[in-house]
């Protein structure tokens, strides 16, 4: 009987001008940010002295202003700027609280899918196919509660932004589960600022600067951590349940 020779393993991803061109076009997008002087644009100064033209010009063309914000908040996000608290006030002060904090998790939302992407496109397969087993035990154990994961770190803000955005492009987490968690779990921080930046005009008119710090105060990180939480029940449960039955 004639043996069937067994099919050749698929090679490993290699890195190609294709495969890098979507990060390194954010990288050159974070880069320009800072050459071009961008960041000093980036404060809550600007935003004083320029507010009475933006508050009448998103009065007089609220559509036009709402997806601007949103396109920006999405550039934002992917290409890494440090500008989201800052733009994220500035929602809230244009828009109020509602319609602020919905706008900005949109985009947050789409920025932070673009990067992931970008890193999953030209870094993720390579990353994964030279990984060494501890990375591929590390995969394995994030992808069987890769949502729960993900909501907690959005929830909580543990690691910085642009680095949740990054990681799970490395560990094989789906799309579907990573724009869901990203999603959901921005909501309770995103609406805190909004609603931080809808106040602003008074503390604007007073002279003073906002508590920033405000996130972190026991009444508004208590029910975000309890949530946090509330997300790794099912994880400590199936972890529990496993080894009972083994």
């Amino acid at each position: 009987m004639t043996e069937i020779p067994p099919a050749p393993e698929p090679s490993s991803p290699g890195f190609s001008v294709r495969r890098l061109l979507p990060l390194a076009v954010l990288v050159a997008g974070l880069i320009a940010f800072f050459a071009l002087g961008l960041d000093r644009y980036a404060t809550l100064d600007t935003l004083r002295d320029n507010r009475q033209a933006l508050t009448l010009w998103v009065a007089d063309h609220l559509l036009l202003a709402a997806l601007a914000y949103v396109a920006v908040y999405i550039a934002i996000v992917a290409f890494s700027l440090p500008a989201a608290l800052v733009t994220t006030l500035t929602g809230g002060f244009l828009f109020g609280t509602v319609l602020g904090g919905l706008l900005t998790v949109v985009g947050a939302t789409i920025g932070a899918t673009a990067i992931f992407l970008a890193a999953k496109t030209a870094l993720g397969d390579v990353l994964r196919a030279k990984a060494g087993p501890g990375l591929r035990k590390l995969e394995a154990g994030f992808g069987k509660n890769a949502f729960n994961y993900m909501l907690v770190l959005r929830l909580v803000p543990l690691f910085p932004f642009f680095l949740v955005n990054l990681a799970p492009a490395f560990l094989g987490v789906s799309l579907r589960t990573y724009a869901a968690a990203t999603f959901i779990g921005i909501i309770p921080g995103t609406f805190v600022y909004a609603s931080l930046g809808n106040g602003l005009g008074a503390v604007f008119d007073a002279g003073r600067d906002p508590d920033l710090g405000l996130f972190f105060e026991p009444q508004i990180i208590g029910p975000v951590l309890a949530l946090a939480v509330l997300a790794m029940v099912p994880v400590v449960y199936k972890r529990f349940s496993g080894a009972s039955q083994a």
